[in-house]
């Protein structure tokens, strides 16, 4: 290439050495294979870019790998993992259901409500870019203890994020979880997840195709906000991570809004040939990766570019990460009707650029080329690095895999009454009621079962049945960091497992899963063992259960100066719901005199241990044994009886053993229902683990009398079992198991109900 036409520096622009190289998060290595693939040294725009592009957050080079060895097929997917904005599923009637989880925990450590907000913006963004009005929006949160007042700034923040851009933007928020440990102190987890329905065929690919063809960037001008977002991403968060509060970008959900509706329509125009969010890495993202997939390239006018601040630089606007933008790649001669859609929104469509057949993306500020890149090399799976990190074993394990609990004292009567209801107001286990009461739930009218009483939240599809019954989605985010951590492979496995059992608890047959991988530092091999066993056992569990991995987010480096937060592989599953009306299930009791049934295994005939629970971690202040037992083969049986009963019409009631084990699981339907409940319990085991042990495939049924030989014989059917175990009543909660439990509904419902309320109280003002 002769000498004019190479990239050109800018007045202001620093010197590229390796020192800057450094500074900006490159390796030697790296810094060196930038300067091999262009054949000289950068210019600082460009290595601007590398920087964003090859970070964690962007090129996924430390997981990369091991994603791949996750099951990616299955009939109904209509789009490869990671080959779109989101993961695509048919599910009948025409229609396909788009959804994915990603993470911001960083930006919501240091800036809690736009770090969440923005996180809510950017996942709806991914899912209307391909064409599919969303309809559901669920989030997966990790904080520190409530004791600790910067926790409680950091929830509240976090939590007022959400609500305020999910309100504002229209969309119902109706399901989360929301966990409390101290391994989360200073680096709290903002997992957010979008559901979307499109029409078969009426998807757009985030591909530039067309030589010839105009680029657009449309919605928002651009600002300095978030810059290098990408790059604070993939760092630790340290004592001097405040400095980061300009990397945060500001969300504004009444553009993104207009957004959605212009999106949309443009869309239904046919005028859009390929189109993808500006998220992470905003322009240079956009048009590099939709090169790339096209096996074309780009020249961009840069100075084209609509923008709210003066003086911005190459290197500024091409790294922003300013919400509620995207990139158009349109069809030549159809520009006019692009704007036209726009204009009548109120939102900008600028045509920046070209696509061209150089696959090298050119940016030219005034005239000048300041950046020219081969596509392929700044992307995952093409040119940026893939690296297999060193694994160890961690040696945390070989002391809490050796405790001996059996040294722990067993429960007596007033002991357990005391622990069950001091369980009722651990902030793991109570009523959420104080988050998603601060969340829109039911706009757009579609929700049948939202937050509360209830494994997993039911949407409905209306207009779907053809006449005959709706049918509805079941959706639900789950993962227990804290079996992650005792053991990997088999808390990676409990993760798909739980979230499984939810949709199916809720009357839905589970689909397939997205995930947010959220791990510590990969470079130190103890945690990339962590990481590697959790993909591993995801895996194991997505094969046995059939729900393929559609996509999903890796967030590494989620450590503060006191360590690594527990290792949390966050499930995002989707199921179907053939009849909304008939099959979506409450977990709350419905009548006195109803028969309690326990569904598990054929072949399981005890209770396990207490190791991993939440009554160790909560009542003795201990994080340690194993994780609680699984078996997938037998996990299938329980869901598939009670997917069976369900659908049979057999079903009052069902809420799977989860948190706090198998007493705490009734309690909770009690608080639900307001009815009480006679259960005895013969099971072999210590009476703590009976009552509060959370060994896996267990479901809590509430059917009429009449109904449970049917329940039985459906068990017997699917190879589990189903084990009367005690009555609804209009009573108190008594339980027989060893000890003898009696407690009123009241008593359990007060912790339950205020528990996080006043753990909040004047706090976060003072704060």
């Amino acid at each position: 290439m002769p000498d004019a036409l190479l990239p050109q520096s800018l007045p202001g622009d620093l010197e590229v050495t390796p020192a800057l190289a450094t500074e900006h998060g490159l390796t030697d290595e790296e810094y060196a294979k930038v300067q091999e693939i262009l054949g000289r040294v950068p210019t600082y725009t460009e290595l601007g870019i590398y920087s964003v592009m090859w970070s964690e957050h962007c090129s996924y080079k430390n997981s990369i790998a091991l994603l791949k060895t996750l099951p990616r097929d299955g009939e109904k997917l209509l789009a490869a993992a990671g080959d779109e904005n989101a993961g695509l599923v048919d599910i009948g009637d025409g229609l396909a259901v788009a959804f994915k989880i990603e993470s911001h925990n960083h930006p919501s450590a240091v800036e809690p409500y736009q770090g969440a907000a923005t996180g809510v913006g950017g996942i709806q963004r991914d899912i209307f870019t391909m064409g599919a009005r969303p309809i559901a929006s669920l989030n997966s949160l990790r904080f520190g203890s409530l004791e600790n007042p910067r926790v409680r700034f950091l929830f509240d923040g976090v939590v007022r994020g959400i609500g305020g851009y999910g309100n504002s933007f229209g969309v119902p928020t109706v399901a989360g979880e929301v966990v409390f440990d101290p391994a989360y102190e200073g680096n709290p987890l903002v997992n957010a997840m979008s559901v979307g329905i499109v029409n078969v065929g009426e998807t757009v690919s985030a591909t530039a195709e067309g030589v010839g063809n105009p680029v657009f960037i449309v919605g928002s001008a651009t600002g300095r906000d978030g810059i290098h977002g990408a790059t604070f991403a993939s760092v630790e968060i340290s004592e001097d991570s405040e400095a980061n509060r300009p990397n945060v970008q500001v969300g504004d959900p009444f553009m993104e809004k207009l957004l959605l509706e212009a999106s949309l329509e443009a869309i239904a125009t046919g005028a859009v040939v390929g189109m993808q969010d500006m998220g992470a890495a905003g322009i240079t993202c956009s048009s590099s990766e939709m090169s790339e997939k096209g096996g074309v390239g780009m020249d961009i006018q840069l100075d084209r570019t609509p923008q709210r601040e003066t003086g911005m630089t190459p290197y500024e606007l091409l790294l922003s990460e300013s919400q509620e933008r995207m990139l158009i790649v349109a069809e030549k001669g159809r520009e006019k009707e692009l704007e036209d859609v726009f204009e009548k929104w109120d939102l900008h469509a600028v045509q920046i650029g070209v696509v061209t057949d150089t696959e090298h993306v050119r940016v030219y500020w005034h005239g000048d080329l300041v950046v020219d890149i081969p596509a392929e090399s700044l992307v995952l799976g093409g040119g940026a690095p893939v690296y297999h990190r060193e694994t160890s074993r961690p040696t945390y394990l070989d002391d809490t895999q050796s405790a001996d609990l059996e040294a722990v004292p067993d429960l007596e009567d007033d002991s357990a009454r005391d622990a069950l209801v001091s369980l009722m107001g651990a902030p793991n286990v109570a009523s959420k009621r104080w988050v998603f009461e601060q969340y829109d739930t039911e706009v757009r009218t579609n929700t049948v079962s939202g937050p509360g009483p209830t494994d997993a939240a039911v949407v409905r599809l209306k207009g779907t049945g053809g006449g005959g019954p709706e049918r509805g989605l079941a959706m639900k985010t789950d993962c227990n960091g804290r079996y992650v951590y005792l053991n990997p492979r088999r808390g990676g496995q409990i993760a798909v497992a739980e979230a499984a059992r939810n949709v199916v608890c809720a009357g839905g047959e589970p689909l397939a899963v997205t995930n947010c991988l959220n791990f510590g530092n990969p470079y130190k091999p103890e945690v990339y063992w962590q990481f590697t066993e959790a993909v591993g056992g995801m895996g194991d569990a997505c094969r046995a259960l059939g729900t393929p991995v559609t996509g999903g987010n890796v967030s590494f480096y989620n450590e503060n100066p006191s360590g690594a937060i527990f290792p949390t592989p966050t499930i995002g599953m989707v199921g179907l719901v053939e009849d909304v009306e008939a099959h979506t299930t409450t977990a709350a009791f419905q009548s006195a005199g109803d028969v309690l049934v326990l569904v598990s295994p054929s072949t399981w005939q005890h209770t396990g241990g207490i190791e991993g629970s939440e009554y160790l971690s909560h009542v003795l202040n201990r994080t340690t044994g194993d994780a609680p037992h699984l078996d997938l083969e037998e996990e299938k049986t329980v869901h598939a009886t009670v997917l069976a009963a369900i659908r049979g019409g057999l079903v009052r009631s069902a809420h799977d053993v989860s948190d706090g084990g198998l007493a705490v699981c009734i309690a909770e339907s009690c608080v639900f229902s307001d009815l009480g409940a006679d259960v005895s319990l013969d099971l072999e085991g210590r009476r703590d683990a009976v009552l509060f042990g959370e060994a896996q495939s267990r479901v809590v049924l509430s059917v009429a009398p009449s109904d449970l030989e049917a329940v039985q014989a459906l068990a017997a059917e699917h190879g589990a079992q189903a084990t009367r175990i005690g009555t609804v009543t209009d009573g108190p909660l008594r339980i027989e198991a060893g000890v003898a439990l009696e407690v009123e509904v009241a008593d359990l419902a007060r912790p339950y109900n205020t528990a996080i309320p006043e753990a909040m109280g004047e706090a976060v003002a003072a704060v």
